[in-house]
């Protein structure tokens, strides 16, 4: 993998969703030239623009953005697939002299890039994925996990017992392989030289930030987006539409939840989410350069990206 990378800087801005990221990121890089390639495992769909939350075409027209909006809902798209297409839009940013920023709260496709996981790439079992499915269903996410431990505790450790896709998969590496997918995931570093921002902020104002963005979600047209996307022939059952917001918006598309329910669930589940974030992205690593949210944020930040890209390199 390494020999095919180009030495060159990576920023790496990270942190639990609706914290301000993206906001971040795109003041950073306009101010030093700079393209943002997400690290969002839901801002890759089609036609999915309220609920992942994707950045406007006036962003777009300010700063570059790359892995956005080019996948097919219906569509597979591995974990494998993200860090081929991440390693070459970094590295052709990289060749035109830019600064490529990797900013998204998915932990995996980040861990994936930065350490260069050495990502096994094992065919779907489109049948075992449905009887382990049917399973999850039937006897509860915790009965998968507890399997999952049984013979990868390294992967159930790493794994939310509710991340059912993940324990899924790692499962099927298993059964497929014999082997542990957290033995075959071994990492082989490119040769980048990183800086990682976190951003982060209270509890209680990440709360409220996540509610707000819900309630302007719904009033810019998650429920009709999420019609639209049945309309165009998306099954409730795909991964794409698994994600928040779709899904509870389902629910009350089908008649199984009122609106108000539907919505409260959706600000409840993505409190859960961004706690979870945290788990990727741990206060106490010494990796990351950790800055509260608050007026003089981008100040802070500006100046780390300014001191890391003058220095020199190693």
């Amino acid at each position: 993998m390494t020999q095919q990378r180009l030495r060159g800087p990576l920023i790496l801005i990270v942190g639990p969703t609706a914290v301000g990221k993206s906001e971040l990121a795109l003041k950073l890089a306009r101010d030093v030239g700079g393209e943002i390639v997400s690290a969002d495992s839901r801002q890759i769909y089609r036609f999915m623009d309220i609920g992942t939350a994707k950045p406007s075409p006036a962003e777009v027209r300010l700063v570059p953005h790359h892995l956005v909006d080019f996948v097919d809902p219906d569509q597979e798209y591995t974990l494998a697939d993200f860090q081929e297409d991440a390693y070459r839009a970094i590295d052709d940013i990289l060749r035109r002299g830019k600064v490529p920023f990797l900013v998204g709260g998915t932990g995996l496709y980040a861990k994936a890039v930065v350490e260069g996981l050495l990502i096994p790439r094992i065919p779907p079992n489109p049948e075992m994925r449905r009887r382990l499915e049917e399973r999850a269903q039937r006897e509860g996410p915790e009965a998968l996990h507890r399997e999952l431990a049984s013979v990868d505790p390294v992967a159930a450790q790493k794994i939310h017992q509710r991340n059912v896709r993940r324990v899924i998969r790692a499962l099927e590496v298993y059964y497929s392989t014999g082997r542990p997918i957290s033995e075959l995931q071994q990492a082989q570093p490119p040769p980048y030289n990183t800086l990682t921002i976190g951003l982060t902020c209270s509890r209680e104002e990440l709360y409220r930030r996540i509610d707000e963005r819900v309630d302007k979600q719904i009033e810019d047209g998650l429920v009709q987006e999420t019609e639209r996307l049945v309309v165009m022939g998306y099954a409730y059952d795909l991964p794409s539409m698994s994600g928040l917001g779709y899904r509870q918006i389902g629910m009350y598309l089908r008649g199984e939840a009122s609106l108000e329910q539907a919505i409260q669930l959706i600000k409840n589940e993505t409190h859960r989410f961004a706690r979870q974030q945290y788990t990727w992205f741990r206060l106490d690593d010494p990796r990351i350069h950790w800055i509260e949210r608050g007026p003089d944020m981008f100040d802070q930040a500006r100046g780390l990206v300014l001191h890391f890209l003058h220095r020199k390199e190693p």
